[in-house]
Protein backbone atom coordinates (compact mmCIF):
# COMPACT_ATOMS: atom_id res chain seq x y z
CA UNK A 1 0.00 0.00 0.00
CA UNK A 2 1.14 3.61 -1.01
CA UNK A 3 1.57 5.73 2.15
CA UNK A 4 0.67 9.29 1.77
CA UNK A 5 3.04 11.96 2.54
CA UNK A 6 0.58 14.34 4.70
CA UNK A 7 -2.12 13.40 6.84
CA UNK A 8 -5.74 13.82 5.37
CA UNK A 9 -8.71 15.32 6.73
CA UNK A 10 -11.95 13.73 6.20
CA UNK A 11 -14.31 17.26 6.49
CA UNK A 12 -17.17 17.02 9.36
CA UNK A 13 -19.50 18.99 7.27
CA UNK A 14 -20.31 20.31 3.71
CA UNK A 15 -21.62 23.29 1.97
CA UNK A 16 -24.30 22.33 -0.66
CA UNK A 17 -23.88 24.84 -3.07
CA UNK A 18 -25.13 25.94 -7.06
CA UNK A 19 -22.70 26.55 -9.46
CA UNK A 20 -23.20 30.44 -10.09
CA UNK A 21 -20.29 31.55 -7.78
CA UNK A 22 -22.14 34.74 -7.68
CA UNK A 23 -25.35 33.56 -6.07
CA UNK A 24 -26.02 33.51 -2.09
CA UNK A 25 -26.26 30.11 -0.76
CA UNK A 26 -27.16 29.03 2.83
CA UNK A 27 -24.37 26.61 4.13
CA UNK A 28 -26.39 23.72 4.89
CA UNK A 29 -24.19 21.09 7.03
CA UNK A 30 -24.68 17.13 6.59
CA UNK A 31 -22.37 14.26 6.57
CA UNK A 32 -20.41 13.95 3.22
CA UNK A 33 -23.42 11.06 2.31
CA UNK A 34 -26.39 13.12 2.26
CA UNK A 35 -28.33 13.82 -0.78
CA UNK A 36 -27.49 17.65 -2.17
CA UNK A 37 -29.44 20.12 -1.22
CA UNK A 38 -30.54 23.20 -3.71
CA UNK A 39 -32.17 26.22 -2.42
CA UNK A 40 -35.22 26.51 -4.19
CA UNK A 41 -34.52 30.19 -4.47
CA UNK A 42 -31.81 29.21 -7.39
CA UNK A 43 -33.95 26.96 -9.27
CA UNK A 44 -34.37 29.60 -12.12
CA UNK A 45 -31.08 30.63 -11.82
CA UNK A 46 -29.41 27.46 -12.38
CA UNK A 47 -31.82 26.87 -15.05
CA UNK A 48 -30.34 29.85 -17.37
CA UNK A 49 -26.69 28.88 -16.51
CA UNK A 50 -26.14 26.57 -20.09
CA UNK A 51 -22.91 28.25 -20.67
CA UNK A 52 -21.84 26.83 -17.61
CA UNK A 53 -20.36 28.37 -14.43
CA UNK A 54 -17.52 30.91 -14.94
CA UNK A 55 -18.81 31.71 -18.64
CA UNK A 56 -16.82 29.27 -20.29
CA UNK A 57 -17.73 28.46 -24.12
CA UNK A 58 -18.89 25.07 -23.91
CA UNK A 59 -19.98 23.01 -27.23
CA UNK A 60 -23.67 21.82 -27.47
CA UNK A 61 -22.69 18.22 -27.51
CA UNK A 62 -21.15 15.71 -24.72
CA UNK A 63 -18.10 16.71 -23.34
CA UNK A 64 -16.97 13.41 -22.42
CA UNK A 65 -16.30 10.88 -25.06
CA UNK A 66 -15.43 6.92 -24.94
CA UNK A 67 -11.83 8.46 -23.49
CA UNK A 68 -12.51 11.14 -21.38
CA UNK A 69 -12.94 14.79 -22.63
CA UNK A 70 -10.56 14.65 -25.82
CA UNK A 71 -9.70 18.29 -28.04
CA UNK A 72 -7.62 20.73 -29.44
CA UNK A 73 -5.28 22.22 -26.62
CA UNK A 74 -6.10 25.84 -26.15
CA UNK A 75 -9.42 25.17 -28.34
CA UNK A 76 -11.50 22.80 -26.16
CA UNK A 77 -9.27 22.15 -23.64
CA UNK A 78 -8.12 25.82 -21.80
CA UNK A 79 -6.40 25.91 -19.03
CA UNK A 80 -9.72 27.79 -17.01
CA UNK A 81 -11.74 24.44 -18.30
CA UNK A 82 -9.34 22.37 -16.80
CA UNK A 83 -9.05 24.42 -13.28
CA UNK A 84 -13.09 24.02 -13.35
CA UNK A 85 -12.83 20.17 -13.84
CA UNK A 86 -10.42 19.47 -11.18
CA UNK A 87 -12.39 21.08 -8.88
CA UNK A 88 -15.63 19.59 -9.57
CA UNK A 89 -14.69 16.67 -9.78
CA UNK A 90 -12.64 16.90 -6.82
CA UNK A 91 -15.60 17.66 -4.77
CA UNK A 92 -17.55 15.05 -6.33
CA UNK A 93 -14.97 12.41 -5.55
CA UNK A 94 -14.96 13.27 -1.85
CA UNK A 95 -19.08 13.25 -1.80
CA UNK A 96 -18.75 9.76 -3.84
CA UNK A 97 -16.21 8.45 -1.25
CA UNK A 98 -16.58 10.36 1.64
CA UNK A 99 -12.63 10.84 1.49
CA UNK A 100 -10.20 13.28 0.71
CA UNK A 101 -7.67 10.97 -0.17
CA UNK A 102 -5.16 11.86 -2.69
CA UNK A 103 -5.82 12.04 -6.94
CA UNK A 104 -2.86 10.58 -8.76
CA UNK A 105 -1.93 12.55 -11.96
CA UNK A 106 0.22 11.13 -14.85
CA UNK A 107 0.90 13.07 -18.50
CA UNK A 108 2.36 12.28 -21.78
CA UNK A 109 4.68 14.28 -23.59
CA UNK A 110 2.64 16.86 -25.35
CA UNK A 111 3.85 20.51 -24.78
CA UNK A 112 0.10 21.73 -23.40
CA UNK A 113 0.74 18.78 -20.82
CA UNK A 114 1.75 20.40 -18.15
CA UNK A 115 -0.24 23.39 -18.49
CA UNK A 116 -2.88 21.59 -18.15
CA UNK A 117 -1.58 19.12 -15.29
CA UNK A 118 -0.54 22.24 -13.34
CA UNK A 119 -4.09 23.85 -13.77
CA UNK A 120 -6.18 20.71 -13.49
CA UNK A 121 -4.32 19.97 -10.40
CA UNK A 122 -5.03 23.69 -8.60
CA UNK A 123 -8.90 22.80 -9.08
CA UNK A 124 -8.08 19.63 -6.88
CA UNK A 125 -6.00 21.37 -4.24
CA UNK A 126 -8.72 24.05 -4.66
CA UNK A 127 -11.71 20.98 -3.58
CA UNK A 128 -9.36 20.26 -0.59
CA UNK A 129 -7.44 17.46 -2.55
CA UNK A 130 -3.73 16.52 -2.38
CA UNK A 131 -2.61 16.08 -6.05
CA UNK A 132 0.41 13.36 -6.48
CA UNK A 133 1.93 13.96 -9.81
CA UNK A 134 3.69 10.81 -11.80
CA UNK A 135 5.13 13.48 -14.36
CA UNK A 136 5.84 11.73 -17.90
CA UNK A 137 3.90 8.12 -17.65
CA UNK A 138 1.93 5.51 -18.94
CA UNK A 139 -1.68 5.68 -19.04
CA UNK A 140 -1.89 2.01 -17.46
CA UNK A 141 0.88 3.34 -14.53
CA UNK A 142 -2.08 5.83 -13.53
CA UNK A 143 -4.53 3.02 -13.16
CA UNK A 144 -2.44 0.68 -11.71
CA UNK A 145 -1.15 2.58 -8.76
CA UNK A 146 -5.04 4.83 -8.08
CA UNK A 147 -5.75 0.72 -7.37
CA UNK A 148 -3.15 0.21 -4.85
CA UNK A 149 -2.98 2.96 -3.12
CA UNK A 150 -5.14 4.84 -1.07
CA UNK A 151 -5.93 7.48 -3.89
CA UNK A 152 -9.52 8.12 -4.58
CA UNK A 153 -8.85 8.71 -8.18
CA UNK A 154 -6.81 9.11 -11.08
CA UNK A 155 -5.93 11.54 -13.61
CA UNK A 156 -4.13 11.27 -17.08
CA UNK A 157 -3.24 13.85 -19.43
CA UNK A 158 -3.22 12.72 -22.60
CA UNK A 159 -5.13 12.31 -25.96
CA UNK A 160 -3.36 8.91 -26.69
CA UNK A 161 -3.02 8.19 -30.79
CA UNK A 162 -3.90 11.71 -31.40
CA UNK A 163 -1.59 14.50 -33.35
CA UNK A 164 0.65 16.95 -31.15
CA UNK A 165 -1.75 19.99 -31.18
CA UNK A 166 -5.00 17.54 -29.01
CA UNK A 167 -4.93 16.63 -25.55
CA UNK A 168 -7.66 15.18 -23.30
CA UNK A 169 -8.32 14.92 -19.88
CA UNK A 170 -9.11 11.00 -18.39
CA UNK A 171 -10.06 10.08 -14.83
CA UNK A 172 -10.53 6.69 -13.12
CA UNK A 173 -12.13 5.94 -10.12
CA UNK A 174 -10.66 4.55 -7.11
CA UNK A 175 -9.97 0.90 -8.40
CA UNK A 176 -7.98 1.80 -11.21
CA UNK A 177 -11.66 1.64 -13.66
CA UNK A 178 -12.39 4.97 -15.55
CA UNK A 179 -14.39 7.06 -14.25
CA UNK A 180 -18.34 5.54 -14.23
CA UNK A 181 -20.94 7.42 -16.80
CA UNK A 182 -22.95 8.45 -14.21
CA UNK A 183 -19.83 10.42 -12.12
CA UNK A 184 -18.50 12.17 -16.01
CA UNK A 185 -22.44 13.23 -16.27
CA UNK A 186 -22.21 14.70 -12.92
CA UNK A 187 -18.71 16.73 -13.49
CA UNK A 188 -20.10 17.98 -17.21
CA UNK A 189 -23.57 19.18 -15.39
CA UNK A 190 -21.44 21.13 -12.88
CA UNK A 191 -19.31 22.67 -15.60
CA UNK A 192 -22.47 23.48 -17.56
CA UNK A 193 -23.80 25.03 -14.12
CA UNK A 194 -27.25 22.95 -14.73
CA UNK A 195 -26.72 20.79 -11.27
CA UNK A 196 -25.68 20.84 -7.30
CA UNK A 197 -22.54 20.18 -5.99
CA UNK A 198 -21.32 18.83 -2.29
CA UNK A 199 -19.04 21.22 -1.83
CA UNK A 200 -16.50 20.40 1.52
CA UNK A 201 -17.43 23.29 4.28
CA UNK A 202 -13.94 23.26 5.62
CA UNK A 203 -10.47 25.53 4.88
CA UNK A 204 -8.69 22.68 3.87
CA UNK A 205 -6.93 22.58 0.78
CA UNK A 206 -4.70 20.20 -1.37
CA UNK A 207 -1.23 20.28 -1.90
CA UNK A 208 1.04 19.13 -5.20
CA UNK A 209 3.55 16.50 -4.63
CA UNK A 210 5.74 14.96 -7.71
CA UNK A 211 5.98 11.50 -7.05
CA UNK A 212 7.49 9.91 -10.19
CA UNK A 213 9.68 7.64 -7.45
CA UNK A 214 6.59 5.42 -7.22
CA UNK A 215 6.70 4.02 -10.61
CA UNK A 216 8.93 1.72 -9.59
CA UNK A 217 5.47 0.25 -7.76
CA UNK A 218 4.12 -0.31 -11.29
CA UNK A 219 6.93 -1.58 -12.73
CA UNK A 220 7.65 -4.36 -10.47
CA UNK A 221 3.95 -5.32 -10.55
CA UNK A 222 3.86 -5.69 -14.50
CA UNK A 223 7.12 -7.66 -14.05
CA UNK A 224 6.65 -10.06 -11.53
CA UNK A 225 4.14 -12.37 -13.08
CA UNK A 226 7.06 -13.00 -15.88
CA UNK A 227 9.43 -14.68 -13.01
CA UNK A 228 10.83 -17.42 -13.58
CA UNK A 229 13.41 -19.85 -12.90
CA UNK A 230 15.65 -17.80 -14.35
CA UNK A 231 16.07 -14.36 -13.86
CA UNK A 232 16.22 -12.75 -17.57
CA UNK A 233 13.29 -14.75 -19.21
CA UNK A 234 13.35 -12.94 -22.73
CA UNK A 235 16.83 -13.87 -23.02
CA UNK A 236 18.19 -14.45 -26.50
CA UNK A 237 15.12 -12.16 -28.10
CA UNK A 238 16.23 -9.29 -30.11
CA UNK A 239 12.74 -6.83 -29.87
CA UNK A 240 12.79 -3.38 -31.49
CA UNK A 241 10.58 -0.62 -29.90
CA UNK A 242 8.64 2.09 -31.16
CA UNK A 243 7.71 4.61 -28.48
CA UNK A 244 6.05 7.33 -30.18
CA UNK A 245 8.16 10.19 -28.82
CA UNK A 246 5.91 9.21 -26.00
CA UNK A 247 4.88 8.16 -22.08
CA UNK A 248 6.57 5.12 -22.85
CA UNK A 249 10.27 6.62 -23.76
CA UNK A 250 12.00 5.32 -20.83
CA UNK A 251 10.10 2.55 -18.78
CA UNK A 252 9.33 0.32 -21.92
CA UNK A 253 13.17 0.15 -23.24
CA UNK A 254 14.28 -0.48 -18.93
CA UNK A 255 12.02 -3.29 -18.72
CA UNK A 256 12.60 -5.02 -21.81
CA UNK A 257 16.42 -5.04 -21.02
CA UNK A 258 15.86 -6.35 -17.29
CA UNK A 259 14.24 -9.49 -18.55
CA UNK A 260 17.34 -10.10 -20.54
CA UNK A 261 16.40 -8.76 -24.24
CA UNK A 262 18.26 -7.13 -26.88
CA UNK A 263 16.13 -3.71 -27.34
CA UNK A 264 16.34 -1.54 -30.49
CA UNK A 265 14.47 2.07 -29.55
CA UNK A 266 12.99 4.42 -32.34
CA UNK A 267 11.67 7.51 -31.41
CA UNK A 268 12.95 7.28 -28.23
CA UNK A 269 12.84 10.75 -26.01
CA UNK A 270 9.95 12.51 -24.77
CA UNK A 271 8.70 15.33 -27.37
CA UNK A 272 5.66 17.21 -27.94
CA UNK A 273 6.07 18.22 -31.17
CA UNK A 274 5.98 14.98 -32.98
CA UNK A 275 4.45 12.42 -30.46
CA UNK A 276 2.24 10.10 -32.82
CA UNK A 277 3.60 11.68 -36.07
CA UNK A 278 4.43 9.23 -38.72
CA UNK A 279 5.13 6.91 -36.22
CA UNK A 280 4.10 5.01 -32.88
CA UNK A 281 0.85 2.22 -33.14
CA UNK A 282 -1.17 4.43 -35.79
CA UNK A 283 1.94 4.28 -38.31
CA UNK A 284 3.88 1.02 -38.36
CA UNK A 285 6.29 1.43 -41.87
CA UNK A 286 9.67 2.61 -40.14
CA UNK A 287 8.87 -0.40 -37.19
CA UNK A 288 8.62 -2.65 -39.93
CA UNK A 289 11.46 -1.76 -41.97
CA UNK A 290 13.60 -1.95 -38.73
CA UNK A 291 12.86 -5.32 -37.92
CA UNK A 292 13.73 -6.77 -40.99
CA UNK A 293 16.64 -4.47 -41.25
CA UNK A 294 18.12 -5.90 -38.28
CA UNK A 295 16.66 -9.53 -38.11
CA UNK A 296 14.26 -8.75 -34.93
CA UNK A 297 12.23 -11.44 -33.50
CA UNK A 298 9.70 -8.98 -33.16
CA UNK A 299 8.47 -5.29 -33.33
CA UNK A 300 6.20 -3.67 -30.68
CA UNK A 301 4.91 0.20 -31.67
CA UNK A 302 2.98 2.08 -28.67
CA UNK A 303 0.82 4.92 -28.90
CA UNK A 304 1.32 8.28 -27.38
CA UNK A 305 0.41 6.53 -23.80
CA UNK A 306 1.20 3.32 -23.89
CA UNK A 307 -2.13 1.85 -23.13
CA UNK A 308 -2.29 -0.30 -26.19
CA UNK A 309 0.15 -1.43 -28.58
CA UNK A 310 0.87 -3.18 -32.03
CA UNK A 311 2.99 -6.10 -32.90
CA UNK A 312 5.67 -6.79 -36.05
CA UNK A 313 6.75 -10.72 -36.95
CA UNK A 314 10.34 -11.35 -38.12
CA UNK A 315 8.44 -10.76 -41.51
CA UNK A 316 7.82 -7.54 -40.72
CA UNK A 317 4.00 -8.09 -41.09
CA UNK A 318 1.92 -6.34 -38.60
CA UNK A 319 0.02 -8.76 -35.77
CA UNK A 320 -2.71 -6.75 -34.58
CA UNK A 321 -5.02 -6.83 -31.42
CA UNK A 322 -7.14 -9.68 -33.02
CA UNK A 323 -4.32 -11.60 -33.22
CA UNK A 324 -2.31 -10.92 -30.31
CA UNK A 325 -6.67 -11.90 -28.39
CA UNK A 326 -5.85 -15.31 -29.84
CA UNK A 327 -2.46 -16.20 -29.17
CA UNK A 328 -2.99 -15.03 -25.51
CA UNK A 329 -6.17 -16.63 -25.10
CA UNK A 330 -4.33 -20.06 -26.41
CA UNK A 331 -1.90 -19.65 -23.87
CA UNK A 332 -4.46 -18.79 -21.34
CA UNK A 333 -6.88 -21.55 -22.49
CA UNK A 334 -3.97 -24.11 -21.85
CA UNK A 335 -3.14 -23.44 -18.42
CA UNK A 336 -7.45 -23.21 -17.73
CA UNK A 337 -7.29 -19.66 -16.91
CA UNK A 338 -10.06 -18.49 -19.36
CA UNK A 339 -13.51 -18.60 -18.33
CA UNK A 340 -15.97 -20.46 -20.41
CA UNK A 341 -13.39 -20.22 -23.50
CA UNK A 342 -14.32 -16.73 -24.44
CA UNK A 343 -12.80 -13.50 -25.78
CA UNK A 344 -14.52 -10.46 -25.25
CA UNK A 345 -13.79 -8.36 -28.48
CA UNK A 346 -15.30 -5.83 -30.59
CA UNK A 347 -17.23 -5.37 -33.48
CA UNK A 348 -14.44 -4.25 -35.65
CA UNK A 349 -12.55 -7.28 -35.28
CA UNK A 350 -12.14 -9.73 -38.12
CA UNK A 351 -14.57 -12.37 -38.94
CA UNK A 352 -11.14 -14.70 -39.80
CA UNK A 353 -10.12 -14.23 -36.11
CA UNK A 354 -14.13 -15.02 -35.00
CA UNK A 355 -14.26 -18.15 -37.16
CA UNK A 356 -11.13 -19.79 -36.37
CA UNK A 357 -11.51 -19.04 -32.96
CA UNK A 358 -15.02 -20.82 -32.80
CA UNK A 359 -13.73 -23.60 -34.42
CA UNK A 360 -11.02 -24.59 -31.41
CA UNK A 361 -14.60 -24.28 -29.34
CA UNK A 362 -14.27 -21.00 -28.46
CA UNK A 363 -16.79 -18.52 -27.90
CA UNK A 364 -15.64 -14.75 -28.93
CA UNK A 365 -18.42 -11.79 -27.75
CA UNK A 366 -18.66 -8.44 -29.73
CA UNK A 367 -19.11 -5.50 -27.67
CA UNK A 368 -19.08 -1.90 -29.07
CA UNK A 369 -16.28 0.07 -29.66
CA UNK A 370 -14.20 1.47 -26.79
CA UNK A 371 -12.26 -0.25 -24.44
CA UNK A 372 -14.98 0.68 -21.38
CA UNK A 373 -17.39 -1.61 -23.28
CA UNK A 374 -15.18 -4.63 -23.47
CA UNK A 375 -14.37 -3.89 -20.12
CA UNK A 376 -18.21 -3.79 -18.95
CA UNK A 377 -18.40 -6.89 -20.76
CA UNK A 378 -15.72 -8.73 -19.20
CA UNK A 379 -16.75 -7.44 -15.71
CA UNK A 380 -20.77 -8.32 -16.17
CA UNK A 381 -19.54 -12.15 -17.53
CA UNK A 382 -16.55 -12.72 -15.11
CA UNK A 383 -14.44 -13.16 -18.42
CA UNK A 384 -10.55 -12.60 -18.33
CA UNK A 385 -9.42 -11.26 -21.81
CA UNK A 386 -10.96 -8.98 -23.44
CA UNK A 387 -9.59 -6.43 -26.20
CA UNK A 388 -9.39 -4.20 -29.75
CA UNK A 389 -8.45 -4.70 -32.62
CA UNK A 390 -6.36 -1.41 -32.18
CA UNK A 391 -4.01 -3.19 -29.90
CA UNK A 392 -5.72 -2.35 -26.60
CA UNK A 393 -5.81 -5.52 -24.81
CA UNK A 394 -6.88 -6.21 -20.99
CA UNK A 395 -6.56 -9.14 -19.16
CA UNK A 396 -8.11 -9.31 -15.55
CA UNK A 397 -5.59 -11.73 -14.57
CA UNK A 398 -2.43 -8.65 -14.75
CA UNK A 399 -4.29 -5.17 -14.53
CA UNK A 400 -7.26 -3.69 -14.35
CA UNK A 401 -6.79 -1.49 -17.55
CA UNK A 402 -5.65 -1.76 -21.24
CA UNK A 403 -1.64 -1.56 -20.58
CA UNK A 404 0.61 -1.83 -23.78
CA UNK A 405 3.34 -2.28 -22.19
CA UNK A 406 2.26 -5.48 -20.54
CA UNK A 407 0.91 -6.57 -23.39
CA UNK A 408 3.80 -6.83 -25.31
CA UNK A 409 5.95 -8.26 -22.46
CA UNK A 410 3.32 -11.31 -22.01
CA UNK A 411 3.57 -11.71 -25.95
CA UNK A 412 7.64 -11.94 -25.79
CA UNK A 413 7.12 -13.99 -23.12
CA UNK A 414 4.59 -16.96 -24.77
CA UNK A 415 6.91 -16.77 -27.67
CA UNK A 416 9.76 -17.18 -26.03
CA UNK A 417 7.98 -19.94 -23.74
CA UNK A 418 6.04 -21.23 -26.98
CA UNK A 419 9.40 -22.76 -28.96
CA UNK A 420 8.31 -21.29 -31.99
CA UNK A 421 8.95 -18.02 -33.69
CA UNK A 422 6.02 -15.26 -33.48
CA UNK A 423 6.16 -15.54 -37.15
CA UNK A 424 5.20 -19.42 -36.96
CA UNK A 425 2.36 -18.74 -34.60
CA UNK A 426 1.11 -16.31 -36.66
CA UNK A 427 1.20 -18.92 -39.72
CA UNK A 428 -0.63 -21.24 -37.70
CA UNK A 429 -3.56 -18.70 -35.88
CA UNK A 430 -5.82 -18.13 -38.85
CA UNK A 431 -6.36 -15.87 -42.04
CA UNK A 432 -7.85 -12.41 -41.99
CA UNK A 433 -10.67 -11.33 -44.51
CA UNK A 434 -10.23 -8.50 -46.32
CA UNK A 435 -10.88 -5.49 -43.98
CA UNK A 436 -10.47 -1.62 -45.05
CA UNK A 437 -11.03 0.83 -42.26
CA UNK A 438 -10.94 4.88 -43.63
CA UNK A 439 -11.52 7.70 -41.87
CA UNK A 440 -13.53 10.86 -43.12
CA UNK A 441 -12.44 14.21 -40.83
CA UNK A 442 -15.59 15.79 -40.09
CA UNK A 443 -14.82 18.75 -37.94
CA UNK A 444 -18.49 19.78 -36.97
CA UNK A 445 -18.94 18.16 -33.85
CA UNK A 446 -22.60 17.97 -33.83
CA UNK A 447 -23.08 16.72 -37.42
CA UNK A 448 -20.18 13.77 -36.44
CA UNK A 449 -22.00 12.76 -33.47
CA UNK A 450 -25.84 12.66 -35.11
CA UNK A 451 -23.98 11.04 -38.32
CA UNK A 452 -27.16 8.74 -38.26
CA UNK A 453 -29.53 11.22 -38.76
CA UNK A 454 -27.90 11.48 -42.60
CA UNK A 455 -30.78 9.94 -44.52
CA UNK A 456 -28.82 9.35 -48.11
CA UNK A 457 -25.92 7.15 -45.32
CA UNK A 458 -28.17 5.63 -44.08
CA UNK A 459 -29.69 4.19 -47.35
CA UNK A 460 -26.15 3.93 -48.89
CA UNK A 461 -25.36 1.57 -46.02
CA UNK A 462 -28.72 -0.10 -46.28
CA UNK A 463 -28.11 -0.57 -49.92
CA UNK A 464 -24.57 -2.19 -49.40
CA UNK A 465 -25.96 -4.60 -47.09
CA UNK A 466 -28.33 -5.84 -48.97
CA UNK A 467 -26.04 -6.21 -51.85
CA UNK A 468 -23.11 -8.41 -49.55
CA UNK A 469 -25.85 -10.50 -47.51
CA UNK A 470 -23.87 -12.87 -45.27
CA UNK A 471 -20.60 -12.45 -47.52
CA UNK A 472 -19.64 -9.10 -45.73
CA UNK A 473 -20.59 -6.24 -43.05
CA UNK A 474 -20.67 -2.65 -42.90
CA UNK A 475 -19.41 -0.31 -39.41
CA UNK A 476 -20.16 3.55 -39.25
CA UNK A 477 -19.33 5.06 -36.33
CA UNK A 478 -18.00 8.76 -35.24
CA UNK A 479 -14.66 8.36 -33.39
CA UNK A 480 -15.04 9.43 -29.30
CA UNK A 481 -11.75 10.61 -29.54
CA UNK A 482 -10.97 11.92 -33.06
CA UNK A 483 -13.23 14.71 -34.96
CA UNK A 484 -13.68 11.60 -37.81
CA UNK A 485 -16.30 9.59 -38.92
CA UNK A 486 -14.96 5.72 -39.47
CA UNK A 487 -16.14 3.78 -42.21
CA UNK A 488 -15.04 0.33 -41.75
CA UNK A 489 -16.15 -2.40 -44.62
CA UNK A 490 -15.83 -6.24 -44.37
CA UNK A 491 -15.96 -8.81 -46.91
CA UNK A 492 -15.45 -11.77 -48.94
CA UNK A 493 -13.25 -10.44 -51.49
CA UNK A 494 -10.96 -7.06 -51.83
CA UNK A 495 -13.42 -6.07 -54.80
CA UNK A 496 -16.42 -5.69 -52.55
CA UNK A 497 -14.39 -4.54 -49.67
CA UNK A 498 -13.25 -1.26 -51.92
CA UNK A 499 -16.33 -0.75 -54.12
CA UNK A 500 -18.67 -0.26 -50.92
CA UNK A 501 -16.07 1.31 -48.96
CA UNK A 502 -15.55 4.11 -51.70
CA UNK A 503 -19.21 4.09 -52.65
CA UNK A 504 -19.79 4.75 -48.21
CA UNK A 505 -17.59 7.36 -47.64
CA UNK A 506 -18.05 9.39 -50.97
CA UNK A 507 -21.90 10.10 -49.58
CA UNK A 508 -20.53 10.74 -45.90
CA UNK A 509 -17.83 13.99 -47.60
CA UNK A 510 -20.74 15.11 -49.53
CA UNK A 511 -23.27 15.14 -47.30
CA UNK A 512 -21.60 15.32 -43.39
CA UNK A 513 -18.07 17.46 -44.47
Amino acid sequence: MVQSPVRTQEPDSIVLASLQPSATVERTRSPLSSAPFLDPALESTLAKAGSGWGGLDLPASRLFGTDGIRGRAGDLLTAPLALQIGFWAGHILRSQTGSAAPIILGQDSRHSGNMLAMALSAGLNAAGLDVWHLGLCPTPAVAHLTSTSEAIGGVMISASHNPPEDNGIKFFGATGCKLSLALQEQIEAALRGKGTIAVANDTHYGQHYYRSALLRDYLTAIRHPLATATEQPLRGLRIVLDLAWGAAVHLAPETFRSLGATVICLHDRPDGDRINVNCGSTHLATLQATVQANQADMGFAFDGDADRVLAVDAKGRIVDGDYILYLWGQTLRQAQQLPENTIVATVMSNLGFERAWEKQGGKLIRAAVGDQYVHAEMVRHGYALGGEQSGHILCSHYGVSGDGLLTALHLAMLVQQSGASLTELVDQSFQTYPQRLQNVRVEDRDRRLHWQSCDPLQQAIAQAETAMGDQGRILVRASGTEPVIRVMVEAATDELVNYWTDAIVSVVQQHLV
